[in-house]
């Protein structure tokens, strides 16, 4: 048994005044700051008379909850939807760039014109297994071997004296 509700007390007119005023700034407020409307709940709960006596108030209360929550809600969804976006642009995006370039030079190759047969190549093999080319080729590389340094002809004129005698005597 609640001590209050068995004895009422008359009430003071500036009192009465006061609380009404308590009231309605209650209900301006309950609807813009859920804490206050979670307070104000509470305690219209704890008290069946009260909530009785100032039922567009609990209701007020309820709607600035179930108002929070949503808003809550969809600042989650928001976030997600965000650090997704975000991700994507700034973690996502150069991880890929960058596997893609890793393959980047065998893209360059594929993306390169196919080689166009030269017919001064296809030529030049014809006549490199020409043996009169050859020839030539060999003629031509001879004497440029013949020139060699002051110093290594006597090394190799001395070498090439002792066969020479060997055959002289013979």
């Amino acid at each position: 048994m609640n001590l209050t509700a068995a004895r009422p007390r008359p009430k003071r007119g500036a009192i009465g005044m006061e609380e009404e005023r308590a009231w309605v700034s209650f209900y301006r407020r309950a609807g813009k700051d859920p804490v206050i409307a979670a307070e104000v709940l509470a305690q219209l709960d704890s008290d069946p008379e009260m909530k009785r006596e100032h039922l567009a108030l609990y209701l007020c209360c309820r709607e600035s909850l179930r108002l929070h929550q949503a808003r809550e809600a969809r600042n989650q969804r928001f976030g997600r939807f965000v650090r997704w976006l975000l991700g994507g642009l700034f973690v996502r995006f150069p991880a890929n760039a960058r596997r893609a370039l890793g393959h980047g030079g065998d893209l360059a190759a594929a993306c390169l014109p196919d080689e166009i047969a030269e017919p001064a190549t296809a030529q030049i093999q014809r006549l490199a297994k020409s043996p009169k080319v050859r020839a030539a080729r060999a003629a031509f590389k001879a004497p440029a071997t013949a020139e060699t340094p002051a110093a290594p002809q006597a090394q190799s004129e001395t070498v090439d004296s002792a066969p020479r005698a060997a055959q002289a005597a013979g």
